[in-house]
């Protein structure tokens, strides 16, 4: 519902220059959340799971999954406890 939503305000401001900038920014928040819910769901593991695993509180993964703010650094752990790689792309 979150994507729907966001997909649908990018397109009404679309021609709005500040704007585009911020949607960008709330879309990378947005597809890192997903990837990192898809991929601790993948692994079968809670919140909680995972937050031990990166040796952060269980609170720092809910706020990535929730789309909220987070560093490269714990990005970085998150994949790596995941056994993923952290791959950063310009577009």
């Amino acid at each position: 519902m979150k994507r729907e939503n966001f997909e649908r305000l990018l397109v009404e401001h679309a021609n709005d220059p500040q704007a585009k900038i911020a949607f960008e920014i709330e879309k990378a928040k947005l597809d890192i959340s997903t990837l990192v819910i898809e991929a601790r769901r993948a692994a079968g593991i809670t919140q909680s799971e995972l937050a031990a695993r990166v040796q952060v509180p269980q609170s720092t993964v809910a706020r990535i999954e929730n789309c909220e703010n987070t560093s490269i650094d714990t990005l970085s752990k998150v994949a790596s406890a995941l056994d993923k790689k952290l791959i950063i792309n310009f577009a």
